[in-house]
């Protein structure tokens, strides 16, 4: 019996167990297993169906939609927004702007006159340079054994001293021999809007029967006002010269991104003279060689890019109405930084009297070369070269000039040290 009785509570406390077992388990299983599959409750959302297969048959696969383009505007819409971007001052509206001119007095020098007109000498000249200070420099100058002083002599010295930063310049040159100080000043004016200028000769008193002229009859005295806008420059002048007033103005205009028009009066009281002229220059676009389908070289002018609207040509007329001349110069830029010919026509319409010069500049990596030949068969020439390799070097020259109509020859060379 007493057996009987464990074996009784072992077979209770078993089934109490299992019981206690069916009760909590059993909740459980149908949410993990369900027909011998696993039920996961962060299941995947299903995956894409597989892409198409290749094409067979070398065929393309066709064109994806494509969206209309938008609706075209009027010419009126066009032409506003066009002027609005000349207008503004932005990056975008660089290429459709009208640039600037320029100085009306360095309108020739654009246009080549720099090339026709070469600075050629007798003798020797020399001239030394020193930076004293990053603002500060002298020039000692000097020209000997030359025919070309216009009043007799054969040597000349003068003393250059120079003060210049980024607000304005300071220069002075004094001639002992002559006894003459020219000064020169340039200052911004109205916080860079216009620059003024002054310019001061003074010379001492000599006899009244001198070649130069006595008691400071050479003596002069200008002052110019620069000025301009975006698409235009002026300048105003007033002064003492020739023992007279002088006063005059310039205008030059930017008509289109290639045309310039511009005129300058200037009344002269010494002789009561009033000298006027007018001029007009024009930048021609960049010639560029463009292989066509059957391989053959043709010229293409492009005028898209910024840098074709300066132009590999310039061509400018002037008119002066005083003298009634009537010249042309032409600039070729033929190698960039390399190659440049040059030409000038000068005649008068009424006496049909006409002049003629042509010219070339060829620079080389260390040496550049001038030659320019008129009408009446004078040659002139300037070699220049560098004798060294570092900044600064001292520059060689050598000028000649020949003119077979009157028989004239000279030479000349020249060195420039720490220029």
């Amino acid at each position: 019996m007493g057996s009987s009785y464990v074996s009784s509570n072992k077979a209770s406390s078993t089934t109490s167990a299992s019981a206690k077992t069916s009760v909590t388990a059993p909740s459980l299983l149908p949410l993990l297993f369900q027909n011998n599959k696993v039920v996961k409750c962060d299941a995947a959302a299903p995956l894409p169906p597989p892409p198409l297969p290749p094409p067979t048959g070398g065929e393309a696969p066709p064109p994806a939609p494509v969206a209309p383009p938008p609706p075209a505007a009027s010419p009126e819409e066009e032409s506003i927004s066009q002027a609005a971007k000349g207008v503004g001052g932005n990056g975008a509206s660089s290429s459709t702007a009208v640039p600037s001119p320029g100085p009306y007095e360095n309108a020739s020098m654009d246009a080549g006159k720099r090339i026709v007109t070469l600075d050629t000498h007798d003798g020797f000249r020399c001239d030394i340079s020193k930076q004293l200070s990053p603002y500060f420099a002298v020039v000692h100058s000097f020209w000997l054994g030359t025919s070309m002083l216009p009043d007799g002599r054969n040597k000349t010295y003068s003393f250059v001293a120079q003060v210049a930063d980024e607000s304005g310049l300071l220069m002075a040159r004094c001639d002992p021999e002559r006894g003459s100080v020219d000064g020169r000043i340039h200052m911004g004016l109205l916080g860079g809007l216009a620059m003024g200028k002054l310019q001061l000769g003074l010379s001492a008193p000599a006899p009244a029967d001198d070649a130069q002229g006595g008691g400071g009859q050479n003596d002069q005295a200008l002052g110019e006002v620069d000025f301009g806008g975006q698409t235009w420059t002026g300048n105003i002048k007033y002064g003492s010269m020739g023992g007279g007033l002088m006063f005059g103005c310039n205008y030059f205009q930017s008509v289109t991104k290639r045309l310039a028009l511009g005129g300058e009066g200037m009344y002269l009281g010494a002789n009561n003279a009033l000298l006027s002229s007018y001029s007009a220059k024009y930048a021609f676009p960049n010639l560029k060689s463009v292989p066509t389908e059957e391989d053959t070289g043709s010229f293409k002018t492009s005028s898209n890019n910024d840098e074709d609207m300066n132009g590999s040509a310039v061509l400018l007329a002037n008119y002066n109405a005083g003298q009634g001349l009537l010249s042309v110069n032409y600039k070729r830029i033929v190698t960039p930084d390399r190659v440049t010919l040059g030409a000038e026509l000068q005649c008068s319409p009424m006496t049909l009297d006409s002049q003629v010069v042509l010219g070339a500049e060829v620079n080389l990596q260390r040496s550049k070369m001038n030659v320019c030949v008129d009408g009446t068969g004078r040659i002139q020439s300037v070699l220049e070269t560098k004798l060294g390799m570092a900044h600064g070097s001292p520059t060689l020259s050598f000028t000649a000039e020949v003119d077979h109509g009157k028989d004239v020859m000279r030479f000349g060379y020249g060195l420039n040290i720490g220029g």
